[in-house]
């Protein structure tokens, strides 16, 4: 994990290990910020949707119990969703370093879509 202190705020990069890990203990709650369409065709896992076109900090739920790291394709969009997190107050945001890509490169298991049948299916 490589952090970066922003003001009062620490912001992170989380590798797709580290996001995995804490996900399986349930450590997080991990947040897609990419968007509808591209979440429906593949997607990690118990992550919540919250796309960078309609996001607002003040909807994020509070981290006393869960830590709240961002996701999307690259890991462009969610660096920018979890720096305007940081400048609407909040004191610790990550961002998975790399996005879905590198999740995906990682072997990480995630939702996809089964092109014969358009159903959901479980990639591992």
């Amino acid at each position: 994990m490589k952090s970066e202190e922003v003001g009062q705020s620490t912001f992170e990069t989380w590798t797709v290990d580290e996001v995995k890990d804490a996900l399986d203990k349930e450590e997080i709650v991990l947040i897609d910020v990419r968007t509808p369409q591209e979440f429906m065709f593949e997607h990690i896992e118990g992550a919540l949707l919250m796309p960078l076109a309609f996001f607002t900090a003040k909807g994020l739920p509070g981290q006393s119990d869960k830590r709240i790291v961002f996701h999307c394709g690259s890991g462009v969009r969610s660096e920018k969703v979890a720096r305007q997190a940081i400048a609407s107050g909040l004191a610790r945001v990550a961002h998975m370093g790399g996005g879905f890509a590198a999740w995906k490169g990682g072997k990480k298991p995630y939702i996809g879509t089964n092109m014969a049948t358009g159903a959901p299916h479980r990639v591992d």
